[in-house]
């Protein structure tokens, strides 16, 4: 697995639009790049980066303005403005030759998933998944935020499960999202076709995974490569984290059942999901009882409703490392080792 070199104090982080632009957010967007620019972080921007557009331009241009920040040798790391849609079409374009030989952190969440399947699972190139660069534009910042500035410069350290989330969103008036709803990670077992609860859990693997919904699409493509990546790192075992945007329980049981039958699960120390942002009328059981269908019959320990991905507070993780994850009685902790 390649590590690319942190960003270093002066050093700048290239920012493109492989998704959408920020155009109707720029002011939240500055707030941001404020809090980069005052830890002695640079930011240059790709011209579609401030396009009131999703996608923020066309897909080739998306493509040519990401190699560009790989091409220059200035550029210390690489961000996704935002999430969006429509990144699956800008794959293509990507030079991955000019990637592999020049290979730096790109960091994203949501549906700049794709790009960090394409690299960390074709060219071993570990990706950060947790933030794009308009993560950090809330007063104060809440402790989540501080933690995935720490991971962008290089200081990895433990992240814990935290005592509140936000089920409200945003809230306008506060700026921010307010915690009004206890976590509640929950770990299952398997016995007889059926999960059941369980309270103590210690495992260590490689961790994988991001936005679902994005990798359910990519599966098949030619831009991903999870089977070669299983096979490559299977002696460390996989720690597979899932952030589930909008998938309705059926068809996060189906995405499952597609990973299960290519063995893609056959050397995983745990499944890891997220919180769903939209899940509609469905309940954490109707999830659940979907699930079981796929895990009920496989020794692989799964957690529901961690904090991970789009419901705040989320973890920043590196897809690549090796994590240590550890659970009891409900709350957990990550640890992250690069080699």
């Amino acid at each position: 697995m390649i590590y690319p070199e942190f960003v270093k104090e002066n050093g700048i982080i290239g920012i493109c639009a492989p998704s959408a632009g920020v155009g109707g957010k720029v002011d939240s967007f500055c707030m941001s790049l404020d809090v980069l620019h005052e830890i002695g972080i640079n930011t240059y921007e790709t011209d579609s980066v401030w396009n009131d557009d999703c996608p923020s331009a066309p897909a080739e241009v998306r493509g040519a303005e990401f190699n560009s920040l790989f091409e220059d040798d200035d550029i210390a790391m690489v961000m996704s403005a935002s999430g969006g849609d429509y990144n699956i079409e800008m794959l293509p374009y990507i030079d991955q030759e000019l990637v592999r030989t020049n290979p730096k952190w790109f960091s994203g969440y949501s549906d700049p998933t794709a790009v960090e399947m394409l690299l960390t699972t074709k060219l071993d190139i570990a990706t950060i998944y947790g933030v794009n660069a308009g993560a950090w534009d809330w007063r104060p910042l809440h402790d989540f935020q501080v933690k995935a500035l720490e991971v962008l410069t290089g200081y990895i350290t433990p992240q814990h499960s935290y005592d509140k989330y936000s089920a409200s969103g945003w809230d306008e008036e506060a700026g921010c999202c307010i915690m009004d709803t206890p976590v509640e990670w929950t770990l299952l077992r398997s016995s007889d076709g059926e999960l059941y609860e369980d309270g103590y859990l210690d495992v260590t693997g490689r961790l994988i995974g991001g936005c679902i919904d994005v990798i359910d699409w990519m599966i098949g493509t030619p831009y991903e490569d999870l089977e070669g990546f299983c096979s490559r790192y299977a002696d460390d075992g996989f720690i597979w984290f899932f952030d589930p945007f909008e998938l309705n329980p059926m068809n996060l049981m189906y995405s499952m059942t597609k990973m299960k039958m290519k063995g893609l699960f056959d050397n995983a120390k745990a499944v890891v999901f997220g919180r769903v942002c939209f899940p509609g009328e469905a309940t954490d059981i109707d999830y659940l009882e979907q699930l079981e269908r796929v895990f009920g019959d496989m020794d692989v320990p799964v957690i529901w409703g961690a904090d991970i991905g789009h419901t705040k507070p989320s973890m920043t993780l590196i897809n690549g490392s090796i994590g240590h994850l550890t659970y009891e009685n409900g709350s957990a902790s990550i640890t992250m080792e690069l080699r």
